[in-house]
């Protein structure tokens, strides 16, 4: 069993920031990623960023050099620093983590955190 928490959202004045943490828990002996995900009312799920096992990361266009992902000091732990916050970043954010098992990779998701920008 695996559990992810994120924490961090909140409300906040469009051109301020916040930082969103994640840390999964439980039978996890490798994850191949971590990464966020948000989703606005109304529309799909998106990839916000990522990053895998080596550190590799990748971000969604829209929030290339605003946005950072980052693994924390603990283990399976990751965090998002979020600036220059803008009011279409308001979503709810999901973490996601990669398991690996094997050959074989699960995918565990938080149950969101709310992010709400004002203009």
């Amino acid at each position: 069993q695996v559990h992810v928490v994120e924490s961090g959202g909140g409300l906040v004045q469009a051109g301020g920031s916040l930082r969103l943490s994640c840390a999964a828990s439980g039978s996890i002996f490798s994850t191949n990623a971590m990464g966020w995900y948000r989703q606005a009312p109304g529309k799909q799920r998106e990839l916000v960023a990522e990053i895998t096992r080596g550190g590799s990361t990748n971000y969604a266009g829209s929030v290339k050099g605003r946005f950072t992902i980052s693994r924390g000091n603990a283990r399976n732990t990751v965090s998002l620093e979020m600036n220059s916050l803008k009011p279409e970043d308001t979503a709810v954010y999901y973490c996601n983590v990669l398991v690996a098992v094997g050959i074989n990779e699960f995918d565990y998701w938080g149950q969101g955190t709310q992010v709400t920008v004002s203009s």
